[in-house]
């Protein structure tokens, strides 16, 4: 059923559960209120056993020293009967069933917006007609990640034309951006500079992006599907839990703007003491279950369904976001705003055990760097070392140093510098780079320098994966870079604006937020694109797309996204397996093994023998993934966010 060769592969007319997802009532409902049904499967006997279901009896089940006592006794003989019985009973090891659907499929991270899509799909638009009504969605429904006023990158698979395109709508830097220009006079980093002020802004191109996606590939009027977000936006919806908490996480830094918290905060009157008495007023945030209304935001849709992106690059918004600049001593102009252009780019093309992956090239570094570390790891067999053992982590993580360290030299903005994008994904210059891993000690992550790859030359972001029945694939990732950008909402249009530019270097050798270093190639200048971990991902088997991923996550999303890819191709996990599997990063500086709990304390006291130093962290990743076989789709959102849904039809 998946197509990998360890899956499972149900009996011919069993009924199993595949938790198919439908709204039960009209979209303003709350995301919580969904109907799941069972449906028979098309299978074929299964293959072996999942490693998967192997991998979770050890981690869950076994402890230190525990063997089963040796049997004395003979097992008696079963009849042919009942062998046969147990046959048919013990057919089924799959433990997180996908979403199943055979004519379109939405995977988010939020559910409003995926039965969006799905609805678009329903009215005849094909998959990038859901993914632009999507990417419209999440800036109302997930203001912490989706936006007006960030950037990112599109894949697109064309059924009709059999290309894929990789769109890069990534935010620039404006004419007035300056290498020093967050240094103070003794060339020391302005705390904050980068992030949390109108200076932090990069121009946006997520407007431009959409609708560039919406005029090549798409079929519906732009006005159709926009509507959604429209209606979304003025009519308001339930804030969630997830949703909440991140306001009262972030409420001193979205407090500090009038414009923003006339949206996201509320006046209550506070309870004081003796009665009878008058509380004072105050303005908190919103909890969960409050209405999230945002008028200013349905104008400025409204606007660009009706004029495109001209709406937001030359006309009243453009205004607006040129005036919030000028008030504040930010950098962008109205000529920065109208010299803004989404690009075309040819994908990076690569191989990985006879399956063609095609990810996104510079400025994002997911999709070159997935490339170089697919060619290191396929010497290895993963497969038989196991899923979740030590072997495997301590491989990939050393694969994972090894690309970061090239990744801080060599990657940047394509337009304004080289990058060596042939050499670094040559499977020559994977050679020289396995050839220095040790496969039982871990190099410290302070002795590895970025490699030569030049002979050779010849976190808050979010994700959607969608698919349609023609053939069509959309993996779309973009963001406004941390938790709600900046900040700010520029007054009268309701958009959150971006802090892009923390992702330049703002001084060679210094971390930006996610901890991650650069050198020249991703230096600030004038109308240059940052650097970008995002990483929307496709893999094609037999000319076919199979699996279309990607993941929020700062510098983790690499990882995440590689993680996806040898979990399907290696370890034969659904995208509903693969989306619960404990995760694990190495970025070679901080020199620290990260992993989410889960991991076997056994495969960690391994690790750390083998030189690795361990720590548990926080979640990483929220993959939204999407599987194709047969003509049947099999998607799942990322448990890790409850707010996010996979749905289909």
């Amino acid at each position: 059923m998946y197509g990998a060769p360890h899956t499972f592969f149900p009996v011919p007319g069993v009924a199993t559960c595949t938790h198919i997802v439908e709204p039960a009532m009209p979209v303003m409902l709350p995301v919580s209120t969904f109907v799941s049904h069972c449906q028979p499967m098309t299978a074929r006997p299964r293959l072996s056993h999942s490693p998967f279901l192997i991998a979770l009896a050890f981690t869950f089940m076994s402890g230190p020293g525990v063997t089963a006592p040796a049997s004395t006794l003979t097992a008696p003989t079963a009849s042919a009967t009942t062998s046969a019985a147990a046959a048919r009973y013990d057919t089924r090891d799959v433990i997180f069933s996908p979403v199943r659907a055979v004519n379109g499929m939405v995977a988010s991270e939020s559910a409003l917006a995926s039965r969006i899509g799905v609805d678009i799909m329903r009215q005849g638009g094909n998959a990038i007609d859901a993914a632009v009504a999507v990417g419209f969605a999440l800036a109302v429904t997930l203001p912490n990640a989706g936006n007006l006023g960030g950037g990112g990158f599109m894949l697109i698979h064309d059924a009709k034309t059999g290309r894929d395109v990789a769109l890069d709508f990534r935010e620039v830097a404006p004419e007035s951006a300056r290498r020093d220009m967050y240094l103070d006079g003794a060339g020391n980093l302005r705390s904050g500079a980068s992030l949390y002020t109108h200076r932090a802004v990069g121009v946006p191109g997520t407007v431009a992006g959409l609708l560039k996606a919406l005029d090549e590939h798409g079929s519906l009027p732009r006005a159709k599907v926009i509507a959604p977000a429209i209606d979304l936006a003025r009519k308001g919806f339930p804030v969630g839990q997830t949703l909440a908490d991140m306001l009262a996480t972030e409420a001193d830094m979205l407090g500090q703007w009038p414009a923003t918290r006339r949206i996201f905060f509320k006046d209550v009157i506070a309870a004081c003491t003796p009665k009878p008495c008058t509380g004072d007023k105050q303005s908190i945030p919103l909890a969960a279950g409050d209405i999230l209304r945002q008028t200013d935001l349905a104008a400025s849709l409204e606007a660009i369904a009706r004029d495109g992106a001209k709406a937001f690059y030359e006309g009243d918004i453009a205004t607006k976001l040129a005036a919030e600049m000028q008030r504040h001593g930010g950098g962008i102009t109205a000529a920065d705003l109208k010299r803004y252009k989404a690009i075309n780019r040819e994908p990076v093309v690569g191989a990985y055990r006879g399956n063609r992956i095609v990810a996104m090239p510079p400025p994002s570094s997911g999709g070159v760097h997935i490339v170089q570390m697919l060619n290191i790891l396929e010497r290895y067999p993963l497969g038989d070392y196991g899923l979740g053992s030590a072997q495997t982590i301590h491989l990939m993580a050393e694969s994972m140093k090894l690309a970061y360290a090239d990744r801080s030299e060599y990657l940047g903005d394509p337009d304004r510098t080289k990058v060596p994008v042939a050499g670094i994904t040559s499977r020559a210059y994977a050679d020289v780079l396995a050839a220095k891993i040790d496969a039982r000690r871990a190099a410290p992550g302070a002795t590895i320098r970025p490699g030569n790859p030049l002979p050779y030359e010849s976190d808050q972001t979010t994700h959607f994966s969608v698919a349609d029945k023609q053939g069509n694939v959309v993996s779309t990732t973009y963001t406004l870079n941390l938790n709600f950008g900046t900040g700010i909402v520029a007054e009268g249009t309701g958009i959150l604006l971006n802090n892009e530019m923390d992702d330049f270097v703002s001084k060679p050798g210094v971390p930006n937020a996610y901890g991650l270093t650069g050198g020249d190639a991703n230096a600030i200048a004038p109308g240059k694109r940052p650097l970008s971990s995002m990483t929307p991902l496709m893999v094609f088997k037999n000319g076919e797309p199979w699996l279309v991923t990607g993941s929020p996550g700062g510098s983790r999303i690499i990882t995440t996204v590689l993680e996806a890819v040898v979990n399907a191709i290696d370890f034969g996990l659904n995208p509903a397996e693969s989306a619960a599997v404990p995760r694990f990063h190495h970025q070679g500086l901080p020199d620290v093994l990260r992993v989410e709990k889960g991991i076997n304390p056994d495969t960690r006291r391994i690790l750390e023998s083998m030189g690795h130093t361990i720590k548990v962290q926080a979640v990483m990743g929220r993959t939204q993934t999407i599987e194709i076989h047969d003509g049947v789709l099999y998607g799942a959102s990322d448990p890790r966010n409850p707010d996010g849904l996979t749905a289909g039809y």
